[in-house]
């Protein structure tokens, strides 16, 4: 076992970065108005599993079925791309009329475990230890746990306008890290 602690540290504050799981928190108030609850524990494992089995197997999955790094990343930044505009421009384009909750899709995938966060983790596989990868991964799903359990809580701290602020606010910053996620994988594309 190769556990380090700085390493441990480096991964997860970059993980926590790409996540950006405070900066969701106007989304999941949205998606819990949407369709009424967020059931925060099976959104955080789903993400978890998500991540910890790209960690091991997404490189080959995607060779597997004929898609690149660049594509995957590129397509993912599509969806955050829409997503965000729903925030800034107060639309609803994502319509699902049979779901009765949004903790799977789109919370656990594509927010939190989105092409971001299987990119990020393909390329910090290449740097680190996979363990250490592994207890980063999990130290962040028990704070986007934490934060997706007390949103309701944060609503009613920030209140109706102060949610719509925050709300446009990372809409804007979740359209920048869209749009930095194609540009960067777009010449990829075509190599």
């Amino acid at each position: 076992m190769n556990f380090d602690f700085k390493e441990i540290a480096t991964i997860g504050m970059v993980l926590f970065a790409v996540i950006d799981i405070v900066g969701t928190i106007p989304i999941v108030v949205d998606l819990r108005t949407k369709h009424g609850h967020i059931d925060s524990g099976k959104a955080s494992i789903a993400a978890a599993i998500i991540m910890i089995v790209f960690l091991f197997i997404g490189e080959e999955f995607l060779k597997l079925i004929g898609i690149d790094v660049h594509s995957f990343a590129v397509a993912g930044s599509l969806v955050l791309f829409f997503l965000a505009l729903e925030m800034i421009l107060g639309i609803r384009i994502y319509r699902d009329g049979e779901a009765s909750s949004a903790s799977i899709v789109p919370l656990a995938f594509p927010l939190i475990a989105g092409a971001g966060t299987m990119t990020t983790l393909l390329s910090l596989r290449s740097q680190f230890y996979v363990e250490n990868i592994v207890v980063a991964i999990i130290l962040n799903i028990i704070v986007v746990y934490g934060v997706l359990k007390s949103s309701s809580k944060i609503e009613k701290m920030l209140g109706k306008t102060g949610l719509g602020v925050v709300r446009k606010t990372f809409g804007v910053v979740l359209l920048a890290i869209a749009v930095k996620l194609f540009a960067s994988n777009v010449k990829g594309l075509f190599i």
